[in-house]
């Protein structure tokens, strides 16, 4: 009996120190987000003369600029930067390197912002950190979640001595709180327009910003542009004496061979045009060749800096990549179950392309939900030929368009649509309703498919 409660005891403390450690945790992320989070703020409420580096860079200065003791990737873009971070962070992880990765936003769990190795920092260190760094942060009016979360990930990456680190910006790219590292090489994705009230309302003006990353005498690699946003990266490279590989032009690819597992295709740097190099990748869709080829023009350039990375480790790297909800499917048939956080008109546009090249015979069951700050009837007008059904919905999020809201914006359009608020109950009745020669499409905001995706996990067993 003595035994028995010696255990019991044992388990209890673990249990309330658990607990502890939890509650700590939550209360980190309170203290982060109880300064000012312009990424929950409605974009018409943004001005630009609240984003400088000013604020960030006396951060980083408080703390001994871990932003300069490793060196580093950092990409930007409109649609694909994410995408290119895991590739590039996979790749350089199946090289041997010890690997630090920054994205945003989270899908699930914070902690998915700031990886080394693939591994999520652990809450208690995060707790940690944040404590240590408190003092620095209060001395620093009007400083803003963001730049606090991207102050403990470089810290983070410099405590643990990576290697490398793999960063993608989060808003912008001149005024974002990450344009404070000197990279190795610069990356810009394909640009659109987005958060026109600070960028700007035409391609040159989002591209003067993006291209902000763009240091001097830095390499950097441009995907594929419309002509007024590659006009003005060329422009700004030129003025920063920044040697410029575009995939396309310096770097092309043709696909292989697809299926609705993985994708192959072959890239050619054309300055060796018998050297091609054949690429596996699980992430669908023929944006994600250009992602991966950008991705791979990237580590090459890395690789004419001085960098070892192998033919071998990008192949092998690239193989294991994953990225959730980009054209991720959940379920093959009986219905097909697609999750892609498509948010903007552009990107909608590619995500029909690739709903149709995949699953070509099958009307959509559209599950939407978007934030207030998009162009919303733009996106739902894309869909329009293609749906049986619109369930609007809603995430949590602060940003979130009301269902109801959205569901009047689809009835303007005409669009057959109801209004379900609970993204779970929407996926359900979705799932329910949709017939054998029906898809169901869960996008728009991250936030919406994140919420998809952990009700599938939760109930149907995805890995």
């Amino acid at each position: 009996m003595n035994d028995v409660n010696s255990l019991a005891s044992v388990c209890s403390r673990g249990y309330n120190q658990d607990m502890k450690k939890h509650d700590a945790y939550q209360k980190a992320l309170d203290y982060i987000y109880s300064f000012v989070d312009y990424s929950r703020t409605h974009q018409q409420n943004l001005a630009p003369e609240n984003f400088n580096l000013s604020r960030v860079r006396q951060l980083m200065s408080l703390l001994g600029n871990p932003e300069k003791q490793f060196p580093s990737i950092h990409v930007a873009g409109s649609k694909g930067k994410g995408s290119v971070c895991s590739f590039c962070s996979s790749a350089l992880l199946a090289q041997g390197y010890k690997v630090g990765l920054y994205t945003s936003p989270h899908m699930v769990e914070f902690t998915e912002r700031i990886r080394v190795n693939g591994e999520q920092i652990p809450e208690d260190e995060l707790v940690d950190l944040l404590d240590e760094i408190k003092p620095f942060i209060e001395s620093i009016p009007k400083i803003t979640t963001f730049e606090i979360i991207t102050a403990l990930g470089f810290l983070y990456f410099a405590r643990q001595k990576v290697d490398i680190a793999v960063i993608e910006v989060g808003l912008g790219g001149r005024l974002d709180a990450t344009n404070v590292v000197v990279p190795e090489v610069s990356v810009i994705t394909q640009l659109y327009l987005e958060h026109t009230f600070v960028l700007g309302n035409t391609l040159r003006e989002i591209a003067g910003e993006k291209g902000g990353i763009i240091k001097q005498n830095v390499p950097v690699v441009i995907s594929q542009q419309t002509k007024e946003a590659e006009e003005r990266l060329l422009e700004i490279a030129s003025e920063r004496k920044a040697p410029v590989y575009q995939v396309g032009k310096d770097y092309t690819y043709s696909l292989d061979r697809y299926d609705l597992d993985t994708q192959s295709f072959w890239v050619v740097e054309t300055a060796r045009p018998n050297k091609k190099v054949h690429l596996k990748i699980n992430l669908l869709g023929d944006f994600q060749l250009e992602n991966a080829a950008t991705a791979y023009a990237a580590l090459d350039v890395l690789r004419k800096n001085g960098f070892d990375v192998s033919d071998d480790a990008i192949q092998n790297g690239f193989k294991q990549t994953e990225w959730e909800g980009r054209f991720e499917i959940l379920q093959k048939d009986n219905p097909p179950v697609v999750l892609d956080s498509a948010h903007n008109k552009d990107a909608v546009i590619k995500l029909i392309q690739t709903v149709k090249k995949y699953f070509p015979n099958h009307k959509i069951v559209l599950i939407i939900g978007v934030s207030a700050d998009k162009n919303i009837q733009g996106m739902l007008s894309e869909f329009g030929p293609y749906v049986r059904k619109v369930i609007c919905t809603q995430s949590s999020h602060p940003r979130a368009l009301d269902a109801e809201v959205l569901l009047g914006m689809a009835k303007d359009l005409s669009l057959p649509s109801i209004a379900i608020s609970e993204v779970p109950d929407a996926f359900k009745k979705a799932i329910s309703m949709a017939r054998n020669d029906e898809l169901v499409l869960v996008t728009g905001s991250i936030f919406v498919v994140a919420a998809a995706r952990l009700w599938w996990r939760e109930h149907k067993g995805l890995d």
